[in-house]
C-alpha cells in the first residue's frame, strides 16, 4: 500500500516487479506469497467482533486481490506469472496444485500463491513456509519493512541490535516476532532456513540472492 494508508499503491507493486524482473533475469525460480493486510486483515475484524473464521475469510480474498495487481505488474514487465488460488476461482487464477506450481517454476514462470492454504486460522507466514516445503524451496525470504531481526524494536527503542544470524529456537524463546511461531516451528523441523530483510531498498532481493549482508538468516 506504500504510503496510501490503504489498497494497492501501483508504484510500490511497478518497483517489486522491476526487482523481480532482475532475480528472473539471473535465471533463479521464484514463487511469491502474498498476504492481504493492506485491504483486510482477518484478525483485526476478529477483535471487533466478527467471527474469527469469516473474518480470515475475507481476509483470504484481499490477498487474491494483491496477487492480480502483482500478476499485472510483473506481465507488464515482461515476467511470465501464474496466480495459484488456495480457494478455487477459476476465471481469474488456478487452483493450487502442487506438481502444477513446480512445473510453473521448471519453466521459468514466477508463481503468486494467493488465498493462503483456503483454512482460517493460518496466517500468510505460515502460507509462505507451507508452499516452500511443498516446492522444496532453497530458502524463505521474509520481505519485511525492516532490515532484519533485533533484540527489541528498532522503533522504539534506537540501541536496538540487529542480528547477522539467530537459530529458530532463539526466535521463538525470545518471542522476536519474526514469524508467527506456526511458521518459526515448521521452518525449523524442516531445516528451512528463513532470510529477513527489507524490501523497501530497490535491489535487496538480488542482494540477499548474492550472499550480501543486507539481513538476517534464521537457521
Amino acid at each position: 500500500m506504500g504510503d496510501t494508508g490503504y489498497g494497492i499503491d501501483p508504484k510500490v507493486v511497478d518497483d517489486l516487479a522491476t526487482q523481480i524482473k532482475a532475480v528472473v533475469d539471473d535465471g533463479v525460480q521464484l514463487a511469491v506469497t502474498v498476504g492481504g493486510g493492506n485491504i483486510f486483515r482477518g484478525m483485526a475484524g476478529s477483535a471487533k467482533g466478527m467471527d474469527r473464521s469469516q473474518a480470515d475469510n475475507i481476509g483470504m480474498l484481499a490477498t487474491c486481490m494483491n496477487a492480480l495487481a502483482l500478476q499485472d505488474a510483473f506481465e507488464r514487465t515482461g515476467i511470465p506469472t501464474r496466480v495459484m488460488s488456495a480457494i478455487e476461482m477459476r476465471q481469474v487464477a488456478e487452483p493450487y496444485i502442487r506438481r502444477r506450481a513446480i512445473r510453473h517454476l521448471e519453466k521459468g514462470r514466477v508463481v503468486i500463491f494467493a488465498a493462503g492454504t483456503g483454512n482460517p486460522y493460518f496466517t500468510t507466514d505460515t502460507t509462505a513456509a507451507l508452499r516452500a516445503l511443498e516446492i522444496d524451496a532453497e530458502c524463505l525470504m521474509k520481505a519485511t519493512k525492516v532490515d532484519g531481526v533485533y533484540d527489541c524494536d528498532p522503533v522504539k527503542n534506537p540501541d536496538a541490535k540487529r542480528y547477522e544470524s539467530i537459530t529458530y529456537l532463539d526466535v521463538l524463546s525470545k518471542e522476536l516476532h519474526v514469524m508467527d511461531s506456526t511458521a518459526t516451528s515448521l521452518c525449523m523441523d524442516n531445516h528451512l532456513p528463513m532470510y529477513v530483510f527489507d524490501l523497501t531498498v530497490p535491489g535487496n532481493i538480488s542482494r540477499v540472492l548474492k550472499g550480501e549482508n543486507v539481513g538476517t538468516i534464521v537457521s
